[in-house]
């Protein structure tokens, strides 16, 4: 059976608690990934996240929230195609790792993999984005990938 799993992993040099930030924060999003999100993050929270540059947005629900250690959310719903993310962070030395796992794609879709591909493509970029912007203060590199 084809594990249909995609994960990203990359080390971000700041403690745990200001990636967790960086990522719940609606003010904090805009400077690594999406535009804005409609409101803080939390579990049971409906939260709309836009790309002003796309002209787009969607909608994620948080089903599980633990404070820097771990954020599970569901998306897609608005193209049928459900997936839930697991981002998960462990403190190492001062420092983050931080792990993305996204789950629930259909192993029959005779577009698995490429799909699996985008996926994989979108979240190292994202946390590229957001190691750079963590450590460095680049907020430039957002919402620059070219379709």
């Amino acid at each position: 059976m084809l594990n249909t799993d995609v994960t990203t992993k990359l080390k971000i040099r700041q403690p745990v608690h200001k990636v967790f930030e960086a990522i719940i924060s609606p003010t904090e999003i805009g400077h690594y990934w999406f535009s804005d999100s409609s409101e803080r993050w939390g579990a049971g929270k409906r939260i709309t996240l836009r790309y002003d540059e796309y002209h787009a947005e969607g909608v994620i629900t948080v089903l599980e929230m633990e404070a820097n250690e771990k954020i599970m959310f569901v998306w897609g719903e608005e193209h049928g195609e459900v997936t839930m993310v697991t981002i998960t962070l462990e403190e190492l030395q001062g420092e983050t790792i931080i792990t993305v796992v996204e789950s629930g794609f259909s192993a029959h879709d005779p577009e698995i993999m490429a799909k699996m591909m985008g996926q994989k493509e979108g979240w190292v970029y994202m946390l590229t984005c957001l190691k750079g912007y963590l450590e460095n203060g680049i907020s430039s590199l957002r919402a620059s990938l070219i379709h």
